[in-house]
């Protein structure tokens, strides 16, 4: 997915640690990633695919980043920090504190039992239909890669703003 998006010259931005982040970098190269790193005590150092990274203390300024800079968010399966991210993304999304962008589930069976709970919310009245559909489920890159062209596109012409801007070839 990382050399997908560098292919389309676009920026791929992730906590910087390891795993399926780190992967994300490797495909993308170094022109084309960028990571947002958090202190933490016994882990979490920036993955050597990384030129240009940016350390936070607070989660918080790492979300804030985050949102300010992301276009979509892809998310893989992980823990509770992961389950934090999305939902601090879709929350800001639901409450017009930021225009809407695509959500991407990536992972298949694992993120079944959530998809289920969502729907449990929705028929409960708790979330709206709208919200439950800013969650889309992906099984693959081209998938991931075809609703982001398709989200970017729509998104652009509702927010009158033109089209972004790719990083140049390098």
């Amino acid at each position: 997915l990382g050399r997908a998006f560098a292919d389309l010259r676009w920026m791929v931005i992730t906590g910087a640690g390891g795993g399926i982040m780190e992967a994300a970098h490797g495909g993308a190269g170094r022109e084309a990633s960028f990571g947002v790193n958090i202190q933490l005590p016994l882990e979490q150092k920036p993955n050597d695919y990384l030129d240009r990274s940016f350390e936070c203390r607070y989660f918080f300024v790492r979300k804030l980043l985050f949102v300010r800079y992301a276009c979509a968010f892809l998310i893989f399966p992980g823990g509770f920090g992961t389950l934090d991210e999305a939902f601090e993304a879709l929350t800001l999304v639901q409450t017009h504190k930021i225009p809407h962008f695509p959500v991407l589930l990536f992972g298949g069976h694992f993120w079944s039992g959530l998809m289920q709970q969502l729907s449990t919310m929705r028929e409960q009245g708790a979330i709206s239909p709208e919200d439950h559909a800013r969650i889309l489920p992906v099984s693959d890159a081209a998938e991931a890669v075809a609703v982001l062209r398709r989200c970017h596109a729509g998104l652009c012409a509702a927010l009158h703003k033109p089209p972004l801007h790719l990083r140049a070839p390098v």
